[in-house]
């Protein structure tokens, strides 16, 4: 799937999660499903808990949008 495919499926609604990117205009943050995967979840996990998500589709759409948001010419130390 092209990565203009993939994010196709992740919305901005002003009216939805206060404007936080979603999958799908669903009311599932791209940054929540980062998160969950970043925590160790499994693909499997993630989708057995919210299963109004599309493995293929929605989940590579989480991360090609964090690929996106990535491309940046200089970054600074994080702080936690």
């Amino acid at each position: 799937m092209v990565s203009s495919d993939l994010l196709s499926r992740i919305t901005i609604d002003p009216n939805i999660c206060h404007g936080k990117p979603c999958i799908r205009g669903l009311r599932y943050p791209v940054q929540n499903i980062l998160e969950f995967l970043a925590s160790g979840m499994s693909h499997i996990e993630v989708l057995a808990d919210y299963e109004d998500l599309e493995e293929e589709e929605d989940l590579l759409a989480s991360l090609q949008y964090a690929v996106e948001l990535s491309k940046v010419k200089r970054i600074s130390k994080l702080v936690a």
